[in-house]
Formats: structure tokens, sequence, C-alpha cells
């Protein structure tokens, strides 16, 4: 006999035979419903918002830091290329002069 509870219902099918037998003694029929309510505080619906928080903070420092970096790199790649441009600039046999003197 399988135990079948439908939806929104807190106790489970009473078989109909016990029913039947309840109705023609008299007798009441116990329904035991197990309870599995902590009685503790949901500690699990706090700590999800705050992890979530959390992972979003870390994540903006994560983009701050990148962002720092790449700014970092433009900067001495600007200052190399300027650097650069007193004399020809060259690269594997192939010299490219980037600015023209305009003493001649």
């Amino acid at each position: 006999m399988s135990q079948h509870t439908p939806p929104g219902q807190m106790a489970p099918h009473i078989p109909a035979d016990v029913f039947q037998r309840a109705q023609a003694t008299g007798q009441p029929v116990v329904i035991v419903v197990n309870d599995t309510d902590p009685t503790g505080f949901p500690w699990q619906r706090v700590l999800i918002p705050f992890a979530i928080a959390g992972a979003v903070v870390a994540g903006g420092w994560g983009l701050a830091a990148a962002l720092c970096w790449l700014m970092d790199v433009a900067a001495h790649t600007a200052t190399v290329i300027a650097g650069a441009t007193a004399g020809p600039l060259g690269v594997g046999g192939i010299t490219l002069k980037l600015f023209g003197s305009k003493n001649k």
C-alpha cells in the first residue's frame, strides 16, 4: 500500500479500510506527523545574501585592480614610445622614424 500526500495537505492519505473501521466503531484515527522544523535560527537565510554581497565586493575589487594594472601598462607603454621618438624605432630590421625633427 502506498502513502500518498496530496499537495497542500499535511496528513498522508488514510487507507479506506482504516477509515471504514473508524466510522463503524467510532474509534478516532490518530495521524502522527513528524515535525522536522528546526528550533534554532535559520542561518542559511542570512548567510546566502552575505555570501552574494561578498562575491560582488570581491569582484569589484578585482575589476578595480585589473583597471589599475591596465592603466599602469598603458602609461609604461606611452613612456617607452615617447622615449623612443628621439631617434628611429627599429624592430627586426625595420626602422621607423616616428617624428621628424623640426630643425633640418
